[in-house]
């Protein structure tokens, strides 16, 4: 059964991005469709993980601009891309390693909470029954994700693979329709590898999610991506299924090697 990929979810224009005279992006161009998983790929260095700091907030680029859902910004706001419906998970896990798996994931919960904290400290009337609900979307989210055996252990005593799935659960718990993920597999071996690539594609069909990640291993890319973009050096140098991708003279000198 092929899924339905819909309209244009996120629309990225002419984006260029420099540090000083360092430019890390130069007029990058690409969308995302509602419902697919698209990667961006490239060398070390190539941009990638500045392309989606612009696109959540994190950088201000000098040009362009990003549509989400038919809005145009120049700038996007961290707190505002998130309240829009926009999660981000981050190469270098940024867990709190002292508290348990379920609190972890109860804290990707802060946006969607209404009450406050005066009620939540006494957990009075609408804020018990607010908790009692977050609480039943967080224990969901930990069975989707086979975490169950971990929900008191602190995540800092978890294995690195189980880690990032709880990283994973935590930009789940603010049920996102655009999830992006730098470097989901980064440092996992195949069988880590296999599990978190089967979640990605699980929240994409089971959550309707589209997906934006960066993903270094290309046979992963190639496996679970709807389509590709390619970066070099802070500029575009592919665009397209994995198939159009992988057979792009510019793409396999650039990134894959001719022995691929």
């Amino acid at each position: 059964m092929s899924k339905k990929i819909g309209d244009v979810i996120l629309d990225v224009q002419n984006i260029s991005l420099a540090f000083g005279g360092v430019k890390a992006l130069t007029d990058i161009s690409f969308n995302v469709r509602e419902h697919e998983v698209r990667a961006i790929i490239g060398p070390n260095g190539a941009g990638k993980s500045s392309m989606l700091n612009c696109i959540n907030g994190v950088y201000t680029p000098q040009q362009g601009s990003i549509t989400f859902r038919g809005q145009t910004f120049k700038h996007m706001d961290s707190h505002q891309v998130a309240k829009m419906g926009v999660a981000r998970t981050f190469q270098n896990l940024a867990l709190f390693k002292g508290m348990s798996v379920l609190d972890n994931i109860m804290s990707g919960r802060n946006l969607r909470i209404k009450s406050n904290i005066f009620m939540q400290a006494l957990r009075w009337g609408p804020a018990e029954r607010e908790e009692n609900e977050h609480r039943a979307k967080v224990e969901e989210i930990i069975d989707f994700l086979e975490i169950q055996a971990y929900r008191k252990t602190p995540v800092g005593q978890l294995p690195y693979g189980l880690q990032k799935r709880v990283d994973l659960g935590r930009a789940l718990a603010m049920e996102p329709q655009v999830l992006l993920l730098d470097e989901p597999m980064a440092g996992m071996n195949i069988e880590e590898k296999q599990d978190m690539c089967r979640f990605v594609l699980d929240v994409n069909d089971e959550f309707g999610t589209t997906v934006v990640l960066i993903e270094h291993d290309m046979g992963v890319v190639m496996d679970i991506s709807d389509r590709v973009v390619v970066l070099d050096y802070g500029k575009k140098i592919g665009d397209g299924t994995p198939a159009e991708v992988r057979a792009s003279p510019e793409v396999i000198k650039a990134y894959l090697g001719t022995g691929h």
